[in-house]
């Protein structure tokens, strides 16, 4: 079979999916006489998907002989075996999806033709639940541990749940691949497969000459001048920072930039002050809380590991620290960030005036006009700084501005 063959045949199998026509998509996939890794993939996914399991082991065995580095069916493999309670092959699986990761913290397969991202931090979760249903609670603990060295805002959640879940050694939900989501083949080779008539044909819009019926090709549109280049915009996607705490006891705030918490909450501590006031992240926010109602996670686990479920304890929550007039963890007197380079140390503001007007539609991203004065606040590489703009933060080109000198000339 010819690859165009099967490329149509890819494509069209893919559409019946879409269609919920399950049958004809089966149909078209197993008469495809060489497929490749992907393609066994799908079919896996799809017997997954009307629990054959047996049939599913057998498709993704094919997809990871035809290619032994595609983490997701190592993942989606382990999945299987899961399912059909062989733990300790659904966890060397596992092992193995995270070793192909190579110690990054997701793959995004968009490129290959899938919308999914294999995180680092799934994987370990669902090593987590292998290791627990053989009935090894201390590595359970172990992997999920680590999984927070790999974790996102996006995937926090679950992490936490499932680490509550083991301190008192109960099993929890696997992280699973959605079923439906196939690879798909390149659109672009698909959009060859149909002929084109790339000329079409020309049509008249407007004409300074009645009933004129030439038709041409449009004159060349004019050009922006002196407009400097926008580089590729950084990564967006980043991790979460700071050391894991558990909570001991309530608190309950009572300013603005204080942060309300119940025990067994986990928050991660950026800085800790002298006097006794830790700045924290919890769920996506930034607040200040007590460092006495805290317990490094790490020593909370090394301490219950022979005595099971964690519990709070019953004595009273300490007293309130007092909170020491002007600065307190990452604010200054005003109650503003402090202003860091990239290094973590503070330094004098610096402040940009902007060249040109700089406008985005990405929520991130900091707009300005020409002649505006920007503070700068971190750099984030070469070609794109941090800055703040009439109240407003964010991230913005560097060629967009210059530094303002020192002396004010």
């Amino acid at each position: 079979m010819s690859f165009v063959d099967t490329l149509r045949q890819w494509d069209e199998a893919v559409t019946c999916v879409n269609r919920q026509d399950l049958s004809e998509a089966f149909r078209i996939f197993l008469s495809i006489q060489e497929p490749n890794s992907k393609i066994c993939f799908d079919i896996g996914c799809l017997h997954l998907l009307n629990q054959d399991l047996d049939a599913a082991e057998k498709a993704f065995d094919c997809s990871i002989r035809k290619d032994e580095h595609l983490a997701v069916a190592f993942f989606q493999r382990g999945i299987t075996f899961y399912r059909k309670k062989r733990y300790e092959e659904s966890l060397g699986d596992f092992q193995h999806a995270f070793k192909t990761l190579r110690g990054n913290q997701l793959i995004d397969y968009k490129a290959l033709g899938l919308r999914y991202k294999l995180y680092a931090c799934d994987v370990l979760h669902n090593m987590a639940l292998a290791e627990a249903q053989l009935g090894n609670w201390e590595k359970a603990q172990e992997n999920l541990v680590k999984a927070l060295d790999y974790k996102t805002e996006a995937r926090l959640n679950i992490i936490d749940r499932a680490l509550q879940s083991t301190l008192k050694q109960k099993l929890f939900k696997p992280v699973e691949f959605p079923s439906k989501e196939l690879f798909k083949p390149n659109k672009h080779y698909v959009a060859e497969l149909e002929k084109k008539d790339y000329l079409g044909k020309a049509k008249v819009v407007a004409s300074v000459i009645p009933q004129d019926e030439f038709s041409g090709f449009a004159p060349l549109q004019p050009q922006v001048e002196d407009g400097p280049t926008c580089p590729k915009e950084p990564e967006v996607l980043r991790a979460l920072e700071g050391e894991p705490h558990t909570v001991l006891f309530e608190f309950v705030p009572e300013t603005s930039d204080e942060l309300a918490v119940v025990p067994g909450n986990i928050v991660f501590v950026l800085q800790r002050g002298a006097d006794n006031w830790a700045s924290v992240i919890f769920n996506g926010r930034r607040g200040l809380v007590p460092y006495n109602y805290l317990e490094r996670l790490e020593i909370s686990l090394a301490s219950k590991q022979n005595e099971g479920v964690r519990t709070p304890p019953s004595r009273e929550p300490p007293t309130r620290p007092e909170r020491k007039q002007g600065r307190t963890p990452g604010y200054d007197s005003n109650g503003d960030t402090q202003c860091k380079e990239t290094d973590g140390k503070p330094h004098d503001e610096i402040h940009l005036v902007a060249l040109h007007s700089y406008e985005s539609s990405n929520p991130e991203d900091l707009s300005f006009h020409q002649g505006e004065t920007i503070i700068l606040l971190s750099r984030v590489n070469q070609d794109w700084f941090e800055g703040q703009c009439n109240g407003n933060t964010g991230i913005f080109p560097a060629s967009y501005v210059e530094e303002v000198p020192a002396n004010g000339d």
